[in-house]
């Protein structure tokens, strides 16, 4: 099995090579919207070639991408997803699904340089670092709940990458909406003074001074308002945490299976159980307390901070029964 190990690695370096393409290509293409004037942005839509090409080299990418993870199993007889190597390329391999999956009914494909980056980021940090070589597994893992509990986990990890992501940028956006609202704010009361009087004029001349400078940058301007990201966010968070539940349930009887105990705070299942907290808080406020906006933004982040704490910091710093999930 040898042969479909080293397929598989190439096949990963293969993705990582069309998803650089495509963060160059979504790079340029936000150059563009940021140097577009408003009354440009329309007619222009139609040729945006740049991001046809990243979605096209996304969508080669993902294909690469899926071709191995399969492999890698194929190699490991097993499932691909039983240490931090693999959970890594499924993880990133769920996000960009996720990216792309939610280009139907909307165009977001303003989002595939801030995914697609990551992404990058964290291939990259897989095969450098994480790297093991395609084996079996030890006993304790050598279980049906392998593929059920650490699959959906990895899923949960996938789709709260991009949730977070979409918070961020909601926090850029409304902060970009602020400076606008401001803006007109302050050149509405440059303008009472000469409404003021014996009346407004018939015609008023034409100011002379330079315009005044826009607020908000084209870039942040091209993006969906920051209500609408937050609402997407929303529900990749809601579906993130369903799946996290799930995979705190499952761990627990896996737990009970292997240990003959369901509970033991051992250092990953105490930070699976901080994660999920934060984000039932996170959906409890916004339910119940109208935490709409920067504040659910704040907590979606902090959520998934959680989450990369739980993944690096636990596996690779904590000692305990989970430590096989770490480097070889």
């Amino acid at each position: 099995m040898t042969d479909f190990g080293q397929l598989s690695t190439l096949l990963v370096y293969g993705a990582m090579a069309a998803y650089m393409v495509a963060l160059v290509a979504f790079a340029v293409d936000l150059s563009g919207l940021r140097d577009r004037r408003p009354v440009e942005r329309r007619p222009v839509e139609r040729r945006r070639k740049a991001v046809g090409i990243a979605m096209s080299t996304t969508r080669v990418g993902i294909l690469l991408h899926l071709a191995g993870v399969v492999t890698r199993g194929i190699a490991a007889e097993r499932v691909p997803w039983a240490n931090m190597y693999e959970f890594s390329i499924l993880a990133t391999l769920i996000a960009v699904g996720v990216f792309l999956g939610l280009q139907r009914g909307r165009d977001l494909r303003f989002l595939g340089t801030f995914v697609i980056g990551p992404v990058l980021l964290l291939l990259g940090v897989a095969v450098s670092v994480l790297f093991v070589r395609a084996d079996g597994v030890q006993p304790a893992l050598d279980s049906y709940w392998l593929v059920i509990h650490v699959s959906i986990a990895t899923i949960a990890t996938g789709v709260l990458t991009v949730a977070a992501i979409l918070s961020s940028l909601q926090l850029v956006r409304e902060r970009g909406e602020l400076r606008e609202a401001a803006h007109e704010t302050e050149r509405a009361a440059e303008r009472a003074p000469e409404l003021v009087g014996a009346g407004a004029p018939a015609k008023q001349a034409p100011s002379s001074g330079p315009p005044a400078p826009r607020r908000m940058s084209k870039l942040v301007e091209s993006m969906p308002s920051s209500a609408e990201l937050e609402r997407l966010a929303f529900r990749l968070n809601a579906v993130g945490f369903m799946l996290w539940t799930f995979t705190v349930v499952a761990g627990a009887i896996w737990a009970e299976h292997a240990w003959g105990r369901p509970w033991g705070w051992d250092p990953k299942e105490t930070w699976s159980f901080v994660v999920w907290v934060v984000y039932a808080a996170y959906l409890h406020s916004r339910a119940t307390r109208g935490w709409e906006g920067r504040r659910a933004a704040y907590l979606s982040i902090f959520g998934f901070a959680c989450v990369l704490a739980n993944y690096f910091l636990v596996n690779l710093v904590f000692n305990g029964l989970h430590s096989y999930s770490g480097l070889g």
